[in-house]
């Protein structure tokens, strides 16, 4: 009877080991899932339930270096038999899955770092993964026969994804490749023009942004013909001062003695005197007319060209710098003197980029100043006399226009009419008629200014040709003695350039006239194509027809309009124009 207890204590004693032994197993594989996807619902993506597995038995390891928050079970590698069968590796877009064949069915795996890939086994042969994080991450997986396979994931930016937006976006550039390194997109290839450039890596921005990160993008397009933008401007500029003055002066106090007196005196020093006498005794005699007409005209204009490409801001500058003093407080009380450069000049900058259609954004602000001859007069007590600094006159313009190659745009203009007076008469007597004149004394003036700006851009590209194009220098030599001081030739005697062979004829267009031929001392590429009439009706011509009237055709530029002295007439901004015109610049570059 003692036997029997005994066995059956025995009995029980070996199926509750067995139990303990299944609920630790089975604990601890709860554990392992639980941990890999607890850390995937703390990640980025949201948490998702363990895909059953059907065939042999399971186990997944997580390999992350991270530090779990509670005490965890210990993790235990794969017990692999033999050698490391084969290495794969695995590229998966962020936010996209794929499915990986595996040669036998596999007994566990594990993981290496759950936050980039997530893995889940949907049938004996069959693993899932989908891309969690921009990262590197690997996993071993164990066969049933015992040998392990390592598996190389890296999840990178959805190279392919980007690939076919551009393709639909932009169909006409073909030659983009999109790549992706270290979870950077990466823009190789070639592009037709720096605007589709630009507009490629704004597509590729938009694309690499991923949810609070936001991926680089590495721009190693390169442009098939970069264009090259001339902008040839204009600052025309009249300004008009009428002054009339008229006026007496009379003081008579009586008595004799010696008289002295003048007529027409003092006219350039700006106190014109037209008659005038005087009594130098005691008792003198004073009378004095003053009449005066002044007459100012100053014509300015600066035609700056520059040369630059798309896409590139390029800045000119003929004039000078000058040094201003500024008066600087320190800290503990006392005033230093520090000089501030100040440029002046003919100044241009602008920022060039082609579109499609041969249609130019232009980010251009020219400028034009001098200094004045007046300056700023100040007065201090703590300096004796009186001080002068300098004072420049600037004329500026800075806008963004858009325009097609060849045209002109007024960007800009100023019309401007001042007029100012002064009366001085004696109370009363002034004011009779014929009379009050000797009483009073007037002075008008009147201030004309008309101010325009015009730029016209053109495509180029740089001449061709064994011969230098003709220089301003070319036919003036250094005077010898003999022409300074005997005939007062400051500028030399010109020389006769060569007679050159005139260029193959070209085929001019219908309706076109024909280019002029060749002159004496001028290659026949420089040569441009006789400007197109305007027909009587008023219709516009061809401009495509006068490109194709010669291989140097340069696209028609109107000529600014016509600045009145009068500045009666304010330049018009309005819608770009053509007109055929000839530049020299021009001549330096073809179209």
């Amino acid at each position: 009877m003692k036997n029997i207890r005994k066995t059956s204590q025995a009995r029980r004693m070996a199926i509750a080991a067995v139990a303990c032994c299944a609920l630790a197993a089975m604990s601890h594989a709860g554990a392992q899932t639980a941990a890999e996807y607890g850390v995937i619902a703390n990640g980025t993506s949201s948490p998702g339930k363990p895909v059953a597995a059907g065939g042999p038995v399971q186990m997944t390891i997580s390999m992350a270096p991270t530090a779990p928050a509670q005490p965890a079970v210990t993790v235990r590698g794969p017990n692999c038999t033999g050698n490391l069968r084969s290495t794969r590796d695995v590229t998966v877009p962020i936010g996209k899955s794929t499915i990986l064949q595996l040669d036998e069915p596999v007994r566990n795996r594990t993981l290496g770092d759950p936050t980039v890939v997530q893995a889940a086994m949907v049938a004996p042969k069959t693993m899932y993964l989908l891309g969690l994080a921009v990262g590197t991450t690997n996993m071993i997986v164990q066969g049933r026969s015992g040998g392990c396979d390592v598996i190389n994931v890296a999840v990178n930016s959805d190279a392919g994804g980007l690939q076919s937006s551009i393709a639909q976006l932009m169909p006409d550039e073909r030659n983009v490749r999109v790549t992706s390194a270290g979870g950077d997109l990466v823009l190789a290839g070639r592009v037709s023009s720096a605007a589709s450039a630009q507009q490629v890596v704004e597509i590729a921005k938009a694309y690499a942004k991923r949810g609070k990160t936001e991926g680089n993008v590495l721009n190693m397009l390169s442009v098939d013909a970069p264009q090259q933008v001339m902008l040839e401007v204009k600052v025309a500029e009249v300004s008009k001062t009428l002054i009339n003055q008229m006026g007496s002066a009379l003081n008579l106090q009586g008595g004799f003695g010696s008289w002295t007196g003048g007529i027409v005196s003092s006219l350039l020093s700006g106190a014109g005197t037209l008659l005038s006498a005087s009594k130098s005794n005691r008792l003198p005699l004073n009378m004095q007319l003053d009449a005066q007409k002044t007459d100012n005209l100053v014509k300015i204009l600066a035609e700056p060209n520059l040369v630059t490409l798309s896409g590139q801001e390029a800045s000119f500058l003929s004039g000078g710098k000058i040094f201003i003093p500024v008066p600087q407080s320190s800290s503990n009380g006392t005033t230093t003197i520090t000089l501030q450069q100040e440029e002046f000049g003919v100044a241009l900058r602008f920022l060039p980029t082609v579109l499609d259609g041969d249609r130019i954004n232009l980010k251009v602000a020219p400028e034009v100043s001098e200094l004045s001859p007046t300056g700023v007069t100040l007065t201090s007590t703590n300096v004796s006399g009186v001080n002068i600094l300098p004072l420049i006159t600037t004329r500026r313009a800075s806008t963004t226009v858009q325009m097609r190659d060849g045209e002109t745009f007024a960007i800009g203009g100023l019309l401007q009419n001042n007029v100012s007076g002064a009366l001085k008469a004696f109370p009363g007597l002034g004011e009779v008629p014929v009379l009050g004149a000797l009483m009073r004394s007037t002075s008008f003036q009147n201030d004309l200014t008309e101010l325009v700006f015009i730029i016209t851009p053109h495509l180029v590209k740089p001449l061709r040709t064994a011969s230098t194009p003709p220089l301003p220098t070319d036919s003036f030599t250094t005077p010898s003695a003999i022409d300074v001081y005997a005939t007062g030739n400051m500028e030399g005697r010109r020389k006769v350039a060569p007679v050159q062979a005139p260029a193959p004829a070209q085929s001019p267009a219908q309706d076109t006239p024909a280019a002029p031929p060749p002159q004496p001392g001028v290659p026949p590429s420089s040569l441009q194509p006789t400007p197109v009439t305007r027909p009587a009706d008023g219709a516009s011509p061809s401009v495509n027809a006068a490109r194709d009237a010669s291989l140097s055709s340069v696209p028609a530029k109107p000529a600014p309009n016509a600045v009145r002295g009068d500045a009666s007439v304010a330049p018009e901004v309005g819608t770009p124009q053509r007109t055929a015109s000839i530049d020299p610049m021009r001549q330096l570059y073809t179209h």
